[in-house]
């Protein structure tokens, strides 16, 4: 049966002295279906918005006003180290399952390899603290205070190369206040989009690509953080007032996918369709994330509630868990298992100044298959290549009775052709005999 899962992590130096616990418990690991309960918890941990990331192994908690993330094991359900940075961490992001990516206060980013230790810094390409960050395996996108986005290279990042350039490849520059949040599309090719959301009331729609801007929405109230549909069919927008907006970019013919139509490219578009409400005083919406069908919603706001939704009768469902402290970050976990090799158990402490590193990893099972190692060569491998002229220059020994019968018939075989030979050579003398002749 499929389990989904979803990360919680909560700012306790926001919560009020009523609701104080010696506890102090920040980071939560809650099922939504098939039973709704909260699976496990862990200590010690206030983390700001954008500050959380998760692998299959662990947990990543920046801590808020701190210089600090909190590295928790999920396999033996405690924190398993405290990493000290030179800067503080405001905002997380994981490339793949293997390299963290943090956002500092002095506008740089940090990227750590988890099972080597090694470190790289980029240049101070934001002039403000980073906000929020988002990756893929190819490129990585950071905002901003300072209102820019930047996009980077990952393979650059990552090169071995002393020579190559740490900056970004492009910028986005269109916004006037602050990023809130950010969130990359779901499909592989070159026109892939990013969502970036400011405090200006605005919601860009960029093809990250290019740098160019596909569509600008414009909202009534601000918008704190974003949630894009599995199917880039829309995105849904938790704003300070508590309520959710839905923006679609599907026409109404559902046909026509309106942020990639030329003529409205140019025309910012206020978005006119009815906000989600919930029943009570929430708080603001400072986290936001669908299930992996995209069929619900969570919310999670300032007054430590967490809310459901139901994305298709577009309305609020039921409160799933009230905290004592505000809500800063959602996570949903895929259903379906990560089908890695390699996995890595404990996280190795990043090394700033060192250019030595050794790979500590686990295996899973066999590191590779005989069909997939000859899938994967390029050409014949040299084993099936040698295994090939073995079979052929030894001679096959065979004493059975179809093997004589056949051995006897291609003896006549070549007496025949022998025979034919001798005779097509006697013609072709006569033939050229009577030719000279004739000249």
């Amino acid at each position: 049966m499929l389990v989904e899962n979803y990360i919680v992590a909560t700012n306790n130096l926001l919560k009020s002295s009523q609701t104080a616990t010696s506890k102090n418990e920040g980071v939560f690991i809650y099922e939504l279906q098939p039973e709704s309960t909260l699976r496990t918890k862990f200590k010690n941990s206030s983390t700001s918005v954008n500050a959380l990331a998760a692998n299959s192994t662990h947990i990543f908690a920046a801590q808020a006003e701190k210089a600090v993330v909190h590295v928790y094991s999920r396999e033996k359900q405690a924190q398993e180290s405290i990493i000290s940075f030179p800067a503080r961490i405001h905002s997380l992001t994981l490339i793949g399952e293997g390299v963290l990516v943090l956002g500092t206060a002095e506008g740089r980013l940090i990227l750590w390899e988890l099972s080597t230790g090694r470190s790289i810094s980029t240049v101070a390409a934001h002039l403000q603290v980073v906000s929020c960050v988002a990756a893929k395996k190819s490129y990585l996108v950071s905002g901003s205070d300072d209102s820019n986005l930047h996009v980077w290279s990952t393979p650059q990042l990552l090169s071995l190369s002393e020579n190559l350039s740490l900056e970004p490849i492009r910028s986005l520059s269109n916004h006037q206040a602050p990023i809130t949040s950010l969130v990359l599309g779901n499909s592989e090719s070159n026109n892939d989009i990013c969502v970036s959301a400011s405090k200006e009331n605005t919601v860009l729609v960029w093809n990250y690509y290019s740098g160019q801007l596909l569509r600008t929405f414009l909202l009534s109230n601000t918008p704190l953080c974003l949630s894009l549909d599995p199917c880039d069919r829309g995105v849904y927008v938790g704003l300070d007032d508590g309520s959710i907006q839905l923006i679609e970019f599907l026409g109404s013919d559902s046909n026509k996918n309106l942020i990639f139509d030329s003529a409205l490219q140019a025309t910012p578009f206020k978005v006119a369709a009815q906000q989600w409400n919930s029943p009570g005083d929430a708080g603001s919406t400072l986290c936001i994330c669908l299930t992996y069908d995209g069929t619900y919603l969570l919310t999670g706001h300032t007054s430590g509630k967490i809310n459901q939704w139901d994305t298709g009768r577009r309305r609020f469902l039921s409160e799933v868990s009230s905290l004592t402290a505000p809500v800063t970050n959602l996570i949903f976990q895929s259903p379906f298992p990560i089908n890695e090799r390699t996995r890595i158990s404990t996280v190795v402490k990043p090394k700033l100044s060192s250019h030595e590193h050794v790979l500590t990893t686990q295996f899973i099972g066999s590191i590779t298959s005989e069909f997939d190692y000859t899938v994967l060569s390029r050409g014949f491998s040299t084993e099936m290549i040698n295994d090939a002229i073995t079979r052929f220059t030894i001679p096959l020994h065979s004493s059975s009775e179809a093997d004589e019968q056949l051995k006897n018939e291609n003896e006549s075989l070549w007496k025949v052709i022998n025979e034919l030979r001798a005779v097509q050579k006697k013609t072709w003398e006569k033939y050229t005999t009577l030719q000279a002749g004739d000249t």
